[in-house]
């Protein structure tokens, strides 16, 4: 059983932590100094990443005990804006680590300079999902990313606050009461708030993430690459439907902002979307809490929010050595303890077949069955959504101008207006 790795307090700190955390370990066969190892053997990898990739102190340990002629620095960007903005800089220069984590949403630009990476061996290529290869495929064929996560989406909620408003509290009951659409979804959240005065959800931003992610071509054409946001009519409908909700609905914490990690622990909101990378951010900023539980639903059936890969910069010192540390970073194996410590539910068919997954629980989440909850959010997924080289673009200028209207410095039709103008001026 996984339970027992997932104790209360046990998961690392969330996304917006900076703090470096040092990691050890990797193959020695790799560490000379032809490959960036020091005279005597030794080498030291970098291994940069954002949010909480479940890399805990036991891998430390474990890396130590095994190969103690590597030492791997591993450093945690505040935000994967940050990590991104890091990344594009230096891509083909120098000052990237050994190993950069990105994010799916950048693929598309980051395909764009595939030839800047080192290949993952071709031996390795079926350990993972159909889709998340061949996402991850440039037209020579070379898998550029090692694939970490992906993120089937639940509801995770407040058991206590939900019991205030007089509404059903077990996970099954919750999974029935949200069952259906967005209407539904904002119906509930309606009478929440009406009851006690308080948010239903955190943000505007994190909710319309879950909407437009069910969205088959939201900004652009798949076909022509051309983009096409300003005058889809779903996109619109979605920017509309979440600024009415969040009126009296919305807590207004911008996600990763210092009031939305507290508001995880001080009760500013009842319910949060939930892919399965976000239980190790809410029980790392809410260690206190005993009443964070998760529901195997989501509104409008199903949704994939995020996922990640590993990627090996192709003039790095170390390139060898960090492909035998990314390879071992996402194996079936340490892929499910990475999601034993922060929930990142695993991109690896083995994985994913395993008895130990389907048996998964989470003690901080009220012993949710967490396992099966994302195994059965993964199976409910039936969009994927095409995102061309202007997507993260597009959807971080969204992202803005909800912010905005939350905020109070712009209305729903002004923050709109700017955001069209905005992307009409990307090239």
């Amino acid at each position: 059983m996984i339970s027992a790795a997932l104790r209360r307090g046990g998961i690392a700190v969330a996304a917006v932590s900076a703090t470096a955390l040092v990691l050890a370990g990797c193959a020695g066969g790799s560490s000379d100094a032809a490959d960036g190892g020091s005279s005597d053997g030794k080498v030291t990898l970098t291994v940069s990443t954002f949010n909480d990739f479940g890399y805990t102190d036991d891998l430390k340990k474990a890396y130590e005990a095994e190969h103690p002629d590597v030492t791997v620095v591993f450093t945690k960007a505040a935000t994967s804006n940050d990590a991104r903005a890091n990344y594009f800089q230096k891509l083909g220069k120098s000052g990237l680590a050994d190993i950069e984590a990105i994010e799916v949403d950048w693929l598309p630009e980051v395909m764009k300079y595939s030839d800047l990476l080192a290949p993952v061996p071709a031996d390795l290529t079926s350990r993972w999902l159909d889709w998340k290869t061949a996402a991850a495929t440039d037209k020579d064929g070379n898998l550029i990313g090692y694939g970490t996560d992906i993120g089937p989406e639940g509801v995770c909620y407040r058991s206590d606050l939900f019991a205030e408003a007089g509404l059903p509290t077990d996970r099954d009951e919750v999974a029935a009461l949200l069952e259906g659409g967005w209407d539904k979804y904002f119906q509930v959240g309606a009478e929440y708030s009406q009851k006690t005065g308080k948010a239903f959800f955190d943000s505007a931003g994190g909710t319309y993430q879950g909407m437009v992610n069910q969205i088959e071509a939201a900004y652009e054409d798949p076909k022509s690459g051309d983009i096409t946001a300003t005058k889809n009519a779903d996109v619109k409908a979605a920017y509309d439907q979440v600024l009415a909700a969040s009126k009296d609905q919305s807590a207004h914490l911008g996600q990763w902002s210092d009031d939305w990690n507290a508001g995880l622990a001080n009760g500013a909101f009842a319910t949060m979307l939930c892919p399965g990378w976000m239980l190790g951010v809410i029980s790392g900023n809410a260690k206190d809490v005993t009443t964070w539980d998760i529901a195997d639903v989501f509104p409008g059936g199903g949704g994939n929010w995020g996922g990640s890969y590993l990627t090996i910069p192709a003039n790095g010192k170390n390139v060898k050595a960090a492909q035998e540390l990314a390879d071992w970073l996402t194996s079936p194996e340490t892929q499910m303890k990475a999601f034993a410590a922060a929930g990142t539910f695993p991109s690896q068919v083995d994985a994913m077949k395993s008895d130990e997954l389907a048996a998964a629980t989470n003690e901080f989440f009220n012993d949710a069955p967490v396992g099966t909850i994302l195994s059965n959010r993964a199976q409910a997924v039936t969009v994927s959504p095409y995102k061309g080289a202007f997507y993260f673009q597009i959807n971080d200028a969204m992202q803005k101008a909800l912010t905005r209207v939350e905020e109070g410095t712009q209305d729903a039709k002004t923050s709109w207006d700017q955001w069209v103008s905005e992307v009409e001026a990307i090239k």
